[in-house]
């Protein structure tokens, strides 16, 4: 059964999921070696743009009787971001390693949006149709990354 609280808290996994995407996007850039891989620098930019605008879609609706719930960070991204840290830091930054974890982020971030797709049978259309949208660029953009991650040297 459909409550407000329902898909706020749908909402809310979903904001914190795309607030780890965005960290991990710019740790990832932080990891680029200065004056290469400039596809990848734009790239991240673009999912970080991306990103920040599913929220700004989703904010609207991340309201629990009259109050935001986008605060925090969930468990699973902050174990992420530690693994991108060690990944990095072990691997000397190489182009590979930062597409297999990046990769390894929207992983995670489709996971997420699958559970609220499944979750969304009854929320509003208009909110599924939001949630659906950002579930097909997502994916699109773990398939991009995979197949540049496969490309790697």
């Amino acid at each position: 059964m459909y409550t407000s609280e329902t898909t706020a808290e749908i909402i809310h996994d979903l904001i914190l999921i795309n607030n780890d995407r965005i960290d991990g996007y710019t740790r990832a850039l932080g990891n680029l070696k200065d004056g290469s891989d400039q596809d990848l620098r734009s790239l991240f930019e673009d999912y970080i743009q991306q990103t920040t605008q599913f929220n700004h879609e989703l904010n609207p609706f991340a309201v629990i009787n009259g109050e935001e719930t986008t605060e925090g960070k969930p468990i699973s991204g902050k174990l992420h971001r530690f693994w991108l840290d060690l990944k990095a830091s072990l691997s000397g930054h190489d182009r590979k390693s930062i597409l297999e974890e990046c990769e390894r982020g929207e992983d995670a971030s489709k996971k997420a949006y699958e559970k609220a797709i499944q979750e969304s049978p009854d929320l509003p259309i208009h909110i599924v149709s939001i949630i659906r949208n950002h579930a097909q660029k997502q994916k699109a953009a773990h398939d991009h990354v995979r197949n540049l991650r496969d490309a790697a040297l």
